[in-house]
C-alpha cells in the first residue's frame, strides 16, 4: 500500500498537471488558422484612486459577464503618479485584479515605478520600487493571473534578461500577442528630481541610466524575439502591448522621443518585414483612439508615408473608466476588430 506521503505527492502533481492543462487554453487549438475567433479585453490607466477603484470593478463585472473574453490586457499604470507608491497600494491593486475571471496580464506603467521619486509618491528609489513590482505582479512567472491562468513565454528564460518577468508573448487564435516593458517619462530618462535634485539629462544618475539602457536593450531584444515567433508560426498578426505613449508625432531630434526611438526604429523594420497586420497598443495619454501614426521609406513616393500594415491603439484611461473588447480572425484581411464598451455607471453626468 503507498505511503501517505507518496499518495499526497501524487494528488500534488495531478493539481498541478490539471492547473497547466487548464492554463494552456488549447494552445494547439487556438492557434490554427482555423480557430473561430478570438477577443480578449483591453484596459489601461484605472483604476487612479478610490472613486475609480468602484467604478473599475463594474468594468470587471462586465467582462467577466462576457464570455467571448479569452484574457485581459492591462497597459500599465495601476494608480496616478501623485499617489503613494507603497506596497499596501500594489497589493490592493493586484488583488482586484486578480476579481478577473479570465487570465490576467499585465506590463508595467511609469506611475508606479519611474515616477516614485515624486514626493507625492513618497520620494522611493524607482529601481527599488521595480523590483517590488515584479515581486507582486509576477509571482509565478511563465503564467499570468487572474483566477484562470494562461501560459506564457516569459524574457527571463532567455540568458542575459533573466529579471525582465514582465515581457511576455503567447499566440490565440493564429495570431501573436506580446507585452513589452516601455514607460512614459520618457521610458525613465526623465531626471528622479524628488530624490535627487542633481540629477538631469546632463548630468544622469548612474542607476538611472543603467536602468534604462538594460530595460532598453531587453525591450528590443524582445521585439526580434515576438516577430521570429509570428514568422515561425506563419502567425496572421502581430498584437503588441506597451504602457508609454511613444511620442509619434515629435521629431526624432525631440528630447521626448530620445527615450523611444531605438525602440521605434526597430518595431517599423520588424513591421516592414512582416508585412502583415501589426498592432502596437499603449496607454499612458488617456486619449481613446486608433490610427496610423507609423512612417516608413518609400521607393515610389519619396520618403516618410504612411505604413499601411501597423495600426496604433490606446484604451480608455483616468478620468474614462471603460474598457475596449478586441477580436481576432486570422481569415479576415484585417484580422483586428475593436469595439469600445462603455460602462453606464461610469459615463459622466450630463
Amino acid at each position: 500500500m503507498p505511503s501517505k506521503i507518496n499518495i499526497i505527492a501524487l494528488l500534488l502533481a495531478s493539481n498541478v498537471l490539471f492547473a497547466q492543462a487548464d492554463s494552456l487554453d488549447d494552445d494547439r487549438n487556438e492557434d490554427s488558422r482555423n480557430a473561430r475567433t478570438v477577443s480578449f479585453a483591453l484596459i489601461g490607466d484605472v483604476p487612479y484612486n478610490a472613486v475609480e477603484a468602484i467604478k473599475f470593478d463594474r468594468v470587471i463585472d462586465r467582462i467577466n459577464q462576457d464570455n467571448d473574453v479569452r484574457f485581459v490586457v492591462h497597459m500599465g499604470d495601476i494608480k496616478s503618479g501623485s499617489s503613494t507608491c507603497d506596497d499596501a497600494t500594489y497589493v490592493a491593486r493586484f488583488n482586484q485584479y486578480q476579481k478577473l475571471r479570465a487570465p490576467f496580464v499585465y506590463t508595467p506603467g511609469d506611475n508606479e515605478w519611474t515616477d516614485c521619486h515624486r514626493p507625492a509618491a513618497g520620494k522611493f528609489n524607482p529601481v527599488e520600487r521595480l523590483q517590488k513590482i515584479r515581486q507582486v505582479f509576477y509571482p509565478n512567472p511563465g503564467f499570468s493571473t487572474g483566477q484562470r491562468t494562461m501560459r506564457l513565454t516569459t524574457q527571463n528564460t532567455f540568458t542575459g534578461y533573466q529579471t525582465f518577468v514582465e515581457n511576455s508573448l503567447w499566440s490565440r487564435g493564429g495570431v501573436t500577442f506580446a507585452m513589452v516593458h516601455v514607460v512614459g517619462s520618457n521610458n525613465n530618462l526623465d531626471p528622479w528630481l524628488g530624490i535627487d535634485a542633481t540629477d538631469s539629462y546632463t548630468t544622469p544618475r548612474a542607476d538611472r541610466i543603467a536602468e534604462f539602457t538594460a530595460r532598453e536593450n531587453a525591450s528590443i531584444a524582445w521585439l526580434e524575439t515576438i516577430f521570429a515567433e509570428a514568422q515561425r508560426k506563419n502567425s496572421a498578426g502581430v498584437f503588441i502591448s506597451m504602457q508609454a505613449d511613444p511620442n509619434f508625432e515629435l521629431k526624432a531630434t525631440d528630447q521626448q522621443r530620445l527615450g523611444f526611438n531605438r525602440f521605434l526604429t526597430k518595431l517599423k523594420d520588424l513591421t516592414l518585414a512582416f508585412k502583415k497586420p501589426v498592432v502596437m497598443t499603449h496607454g499612458d495619454s488617456h486619449f481613446f483612439r486608433i490610427d496610423k501614426p507609423m512612417v516608413a521609406d518609400t521607393l515610389d513616393a519619396g520618403k516618410d508615408q504612411l505604413l499601411e500594415n501597423f495600426t496604433r491603439v490606446e484604451g480608455f484611461g483616468t478620468p474614462n473608466v471603460h474598457w475596449v473588447k478586441v477580436s481576432v480572425n486570422a481569415r479576415d484581411p484585417n484580422v483586428f476588430m475593436f469595439e469600445q464598451k462603455l460602462i453606464d455607471e461610469n459615463r459622466f453626468i450630463r
